[in-house]
């Protein structure tokens, strides 16, 4: 999970920095880093709420 919050940190990054320079496509960055922290917040709370049972259902859709 921790890498989803991270991409979301780099496309704000690029946001930001798209949206400095004036750039028009700064907000799809900004719609992606949106929706991976909005992803990001989802599993936290099913993972606080189900705790390592959730992680026996997600494993195998990971392989």
């Amino acid at each position: 999970m921790a890498d989803l919050l991270y991409l979301a940190l780099v496309f704000f990054a690029i946001a930001l920095i798209l949206g400095v320079l004036g750039v028009r496509g700064a907000g799809i960055s900004m719609d992606i880093a949106k929706w991976l922290i909005i992803i990001f917040v989802i599993l936290a709370v099913l993972t606080l709420i189900f705790g390592s049972s959730l992680s026996l259902l997600v494993m195998p859709l990971a392989l």
